[in-house]
């Protein structure tokens, strides 16, 4: 079935979703003499960016006002005067809009909290030995690892344990045989209790989806003698859990990620998602205004403190540089078609300064499936394409096979999976330029990319017109490839 969502394909053998399970509400706030809630009518529960000044004084008196208007706060990033809270006051958002030092509010979901609150992948079987030659027991099945030269990298170095990534997903099951030497747990957390980090063990261990794992298998996969190896396995990974069990990335799930990922140093995070409720987010909407306000300055604050963030472009075979209708959104209710132009956002993708990754199949074309779009895709990476680009790998398989929970492997496809490929390739980066900062490592990226022109005839894979899709850009920078191809090789010996 065709590959559609970064997220969510139930049932899927091909798929790429996320999974989920919304946390309660925390204790609430400093109490507040202040006002008295102002009238409103009594509706779901929902939670609230609450956008202000990042200096202690102006957010502690947000949270009072937060608590006037009949809110909880949840929890309060002063860092970047970001605020989380919920409220089931119908007129709660629009009362904080008005006071003064309230720079923006905005709804995070259009569902209510649950009072208390995937995909499958397609599983193969290691054989019973390792190769003579010393390569992993499933390392023939990689076509993805040897396209962009990572087999030869390997050859020169398998990354530095200084370099920490950061898998921002659906939680990393760190008993995997092939990742548990590399997982950090005492750099991991969850953040979907209601976007407060939570770093029990339990608590960011994989529930519902596979997802995270098979990302953290593809950047760092151990070089074991056991299953796979993954691009730059070597490296630290640290897990940061922002999908619930419902397979939602809500934008204050994303918020801890990226200030958790600051906080703790990482030199890169993986974000293979778009943010929910909202597909696009514009600026004309109160709501998701907000959003984009929150959710940047959570990425801008990663950014300032040494961290370059990798995003996936999207499932949609959309033209991300000419939007024109969202029909998609919002994903947790009804959705309801609109018009959108280019300054409505796919977070975190679209924000300034992230590495947006498009997906290629094994003969290093354009996935059917692959969003693009010129001056927003900065390179591409293997994500797979199981129905127009079959490798010649013993099972023919044209999806990407990584680490799956209980100490499986499996196929999964999707710019999901593309994006891990080139954190993999920064992460090797990182590790031969210690101290490179994000603009020098997304420098460096681009630089080894290979480049790949725009189709010569009209890109429409199967004939039918249904993944038609039409580049822009020179061969050094396009919609489909942006600045190329990711290659490792190159990227070791630069």
């Amino acid at each position: 079935m065709g590959v559609r969502r970064i997220r969510k394909v139930r049932g899927a053998a091909a798929g790429l979703a996320l999974a989920t399970a919304v946390a309660l509400a925390l204790p609430a706030g400093v109490a507040s003499a202040a006002t008295p809630a102002p009238a409103g009518s009594t509706g779901p529960l929902l939670s609230y960016l609450v956008n202000t000044k990042a200096n202690h004084g102006q957010v502690q008196k947000a949270e009072r006002e937060i608590t006037a208007a009949g809110g909880t706060v949840v929890y309060a990033y002063e860092q970047i005067g970001v605020i989380i809270a919920r409220s089931t006051n119908t007129a709660f958002a629009t009362t904080l809009r008005g006071l003064n030092g309230i720079d923006s509010v905005g709804a995070t979901r259009t569902a209510g909290i649950p009072q208390g609150d995937v995909e499958t992948a397609e599983v193969t079987t290691p054989p019973a030995a390792a190769p003579a030659d010393g390569s992993e027991p499933l390392q023939a099945e990689q076509w993805d690892l040897r396209e962009i030269g990572a087999d030869k990298a390997h050859q020169v170095t398998l990354g530095s344990r200084d370099v920490v990534v950061g898998v921002l997903d659906s939680g990393i099951d760190a008993t995997h045989e092939d990742l548990a030497a590399n997982v950090d747990s005492s750099l991991s957390a969850s953040c979907i209790n209601g976007g407060a980090p939570d770093t029990s063990w339990q608590s960011w261990q994989p529930t519902s989806s596979p997802h995270g794992t098979h990302v953290a298998g593809t950047i760092a996969a151990a070089k074991n003698g056991k299953g796979i190896v993954g691009i730059a396995p070597d490296v630290r990974l640290a897990a940061v859990k922002v999908v619930d069990n419902g397979g939602f990335i809500y934008p204050e799930y994303a918020v801890c990620g990226f200030v958790w990922a600051a906080e703790h140093h990482f030199q890169v995070t993986n974000s293979s998602y778009f943010i929910d409720p909202w597909l696009y987010n514009c600026q004309g909407d109160p709501d998701q205004a907000a959003i984009v306000t929150a959710v940047r300055r959570a990425v801008e604050y990663s950014q300032g403190n040494g961290v370059l963030n990798v995003a996936a472009a999207g499932n949609y075979n959309t033209d991300l540089a000419h939007k024109t209708t969202d029909a998609l959104s919002p994903d947790d209710t009804t959705p309801v078609s609109r018009p959108v132009d280019d300054s409505c956002l796919e977070l975190p993708a679209e924000l300034p300064g992230v590495i947006a990754v498009s997906a290629v199949g094994s003969q290093g074309v354009k996935s059917y499936y692959s969003s693009y779009g010129a001056g927003v895709v900065t390179v591409a990476a293997p994500g797979g394409d199981a129905q127009f680009q079959i490798p010649d790998t013993p099972d023919r398989n044209g999806r990407v096979l990584s680490t799956l929970p209980g100490n499986k492997y499996g196929y999964m496809q999707g710019t999901s999976m593309a994006t891990p490929h080139a954190t993999g390739v920064v992460a090797l980066l990182a590790s031969a330029h210690p101290g490179a900062s994000p603009a020098e490592l997304t420098a460096l990226l681009t630089a080894e990319a290979h480049p790949i022109a725009c189709p010569t005839g009209p890109f429409n894979p199967g004939g039918t017109g249904a993944w038609a899709a039409t580049c822009e850009g020179s061969p050094l920078d396009n919609g489909f490839y942006g600045h190329g191809l990711v290659d490792a090789n190159a990227a070791v010996r630069l």
